[in-house]
């Protein structure tokens, strides 16, 4: 079985996607530019102590909506749904899927960022109805 290990972030503006998903998830970057010779931002998501993954950011090659990447749906786990949904929001994200309750388990949502990526926004609750 395969598991994902690493997601990427297509940007048509990097530095717009890197206040955006810094604002809003708390996430750094850092620079590894030097290694793939080109404009390259290593995501830290987290600790690594703590259960999920890495990631990177890099500039859109070609046209969105054409040949170019714009969504590979990676769910971003979060301890409040509604104050996200509210830091997206403010942040010019945009809501696709509203809220929804994943009965017994979770809050479940998902967004489009500023860069036209959609994500996922996952808030675990056994009370969710």
């Amino acid at each position: 079985m395969s598991r994902v290990v690493h997601f990427e972030v297509h940007a048509d503006d990097l530095e717009r996607a890197k206040t955006f998903y810094g604002t809003v998830f708390g996430w750094q970057f850092q620079d590894y530019g030097a290694f793939t010779g080109s404009p390259y931002w290593g995501v830290i998501t987290g600790s690594e102590d703590k259960m999920g993954i890495n990631g990177g950011l890099l500039e859109r090659q070609g046209e969105r909506g054409g040949d170019s990447p714009t969504a590979f749906v990676c769910t971003i786990g979060v301890a409040d749904f509604d104050a996200t949904a509210a830091a997206i929001l403010a942040a010019g994200g945009h809501e696709v899927i509203p809220k929804t309750a994943l009965t017994g388990m979770a809050w479940q949502g998902y967004f489009r960022d500023t860069e036209g990526n959609t994500f996922g926004v996952h808030q675990p609750d056994p009370s969710a109805a």
